[in-house]
């Protein structure tokens, strides 16, 4: 795995963020014990063939290396949170670490001084203070670091946000960004940075964003996050530093931080047993996603386990499972403009199109050259959709000139409007501007595509590309470098002598 990589990109609609996030509610006592709790078990825990469940997480641990605390209290948080009481077995161990106080091993008494530590010639001029609360000259010190922290964590309403599943050294997160279209540096570029992050239990693969979470009720900020397990994750993007998500999709019954410490409480050894999962679960990685935004409460998505899900948001439940494919689901797209009709792309060289009202009925099918990559639908039209695939080009098709009622015969292509062989390698993802007809830095009018526009972002292997839909021209990419690039398409002459007059009314300097 490389040492950094982004594998998906997701904007979010401007307003949508809360302008000042709230700060998540420190655990409460039992909840920290239990994190004691399980982290010693983590640590301690054997090296045994049978205890599988975190190997991939130990592959290049050595006997000599503990685990990250900091991931580890993560995962034990989300596994243990509102838990009451000690686990038997290792009350005395807590104990002797409360007996030991290690909150407090470094504390001195210094006497009535001990807040100030001297240097050089010991003069009250080179006094240090060991914090403001604690310098006289300092005056109105817990408000000016309050409000420098609110300014600090404050989105304004000319700010854009998006959002990056980003993998490094083995650990995964979510990164919120902020980009600062309404100012810019002295070289005229906005400004970007990491407003804050979400630890992530594996690895990140897809991300759709959504205002519905579990409530259902008002609007808010949630993002639906695959990964290479079988659970979607809901997580809430106005909260800061929480430790587990609003809801989770699918996935095991009880957490894997609780069966491992199911495991590690028995007195016997046990053969390793298939763990549980939830009814309508997927059975493997979560590899696409797709909101729907007339029916909000709506998440489609596809997965290394060959099946289409229709989930509901608010109920956590799975309302239709689709079986279209015979090889991973890799894309699902709903149109825009009858938000019923979800689309999806295969390992199969196949795309099928389904009602999400009657989704038992018969598919339709359409045959592609290669392994599908990544849908999207024509924002300015119902009828076209473009599928990119494995061998470089981009396809698209008219669903009016109807594919196939069964499915095809492998290696069967079906008809297209036009192909693009867009690139020498697979192409990961494909994108429309919201604002422009006919313009992916291609002009495909008259079905008669043409390249406009091209860019070196250096982010390694392109994993995802999105167009922000308050600000058509900007495009943000990702990939295997770990990078995140945004891209001012209106800076390439072409695209802004054909296309300028779509961003009158919109701010787009960068």
């Amino acid at each position: 795995m490389a040492a950094s990589m982004i594998a998906a990109v997701c904007w979010v609609p401007r307003g949508a963020a809360n302008p000042i996030p709230l700060k998540a509610e420190p655990p409460a006592d039992d909840e920290i014990e239990a994190l004691k709790i399980a982290h010693d078990l983590e640590v301690h825990r054997s090296s045994d063939a049978e205890d599988d469940l975190f190997e991939d997480d130990d592959e290049d641990m050595g006997a000599d290396k503990l685990p990250d605390p900091v991931a580890q209290a993560i995962a034990a948080a989300q596994a243990l949170r509102g838990s009451e009481g000690r686990a038997k077995g290792v009350d005395s161990l807590v104990d002797d670490l409360a007996e030991l106080d290690m909150e407090h091993y470094d504390d001195e008494d210094e006497g009535e001084d001990a807040g100030i530590q001297l240097f050089g010639n010991g003069g009250l001029g080179a006094a240090y203070y060991a914090s403001n609360a604690e310098d006289p000259y300092i005056v109105n010190k817990e408000e000016d670091d309050e409000e420098d922290e609110i300014e600090d964590m404050t989105i304004k309403e000319s700010d854009l946000v998006l959002l990056t599943a980003r993998t490094e050294d083995d650990v995964s997160h979510l990164e919120v960004w902020v980009y600062e279209s309404g100012e810019v540096d002295e070289d005229g570029a906005s400004n970007m940075y990491v407003h804050h992050d979400i630890m992530l239990p594996a690895f990140p693969l897809s991300l759709a964003w959504l205002d519905c979470g579990p409530i259902g009720k008002e609007k808010g900020n949630f993002v639906a996050i695959g990964t290479m397990q079988p659970e979607i994750e809901i997580w809430d993007l106005d909260i800061i530093d929480e430790v587990e998500p609003v809801a989770v999709l699918g996935g095991p019954v009880i957490s894997r931080m609780e069966e491992e410490i199911k495991k590690k409480k028995s007195k016997k050894k046990k053969k390793e047993k298939k763990i549980k999962l939830k009814e309508g679960s997927h059975t493997d990685a979560v590899l696409g996603l797709a909101w729907n935004l007339e029916f909000r409460n709506v998440v489609a998505s596809g997965s290394a386990d060959n099946s289409v899900k229709i989930w509901d948001v608010v109920t956590q439940k799975c309302q239709h499972t689709v079986h279209c494919h015979n090889d991973k689901v890799q894309a699902v797209a709903w149109n825009k403009k009858q938000p019923t009709v979800l689309l999806s792309g295969s390992f199969d060289r196949t795309v099928a199109m389904v009602d999400g009202r009657a989704p038992d009925q018969n598919a339709i099918w359409w045959g592609v050259g290669s392994d599908v990559e990544s849908l999207a639908w024509d924002p300015h039209t119902e009828h076209t959709f473009v599928v990119s695939l494995e061998d470089g080009t981009v396809c698209a098709h008219d669903i009016r000139n109807v594919g196939s009622v069964s499915k095809p015969a492998p290696g069967t292509t079906s008809k297209t409007l036009y192909t693009i062989h867009a690139h020498e390698k697979a192409v990961c993802s494909v994108s429309f501007n919201s604002a422009a007809p006919n313009v992916k830095l291609w002009d495909l009018s008259d079905n008669q595509p043409t390249c406009i526009g091209s860019v070196n972002p250096k982010v390694g292997a392109i994993f995802s590309s999105g167009f922000c839909n308050d600000l058509p021209f900007l495009l943000a990419v990702g990939g295997s470098k770990g990078n995140l690039h945004v891209w001012n398409t209106l800076e390439v002459t072409e695209v802004a002598n054909r296309f300028g007059s779509f961003a009158s009314g919109i701010n787009h300097k960068k």
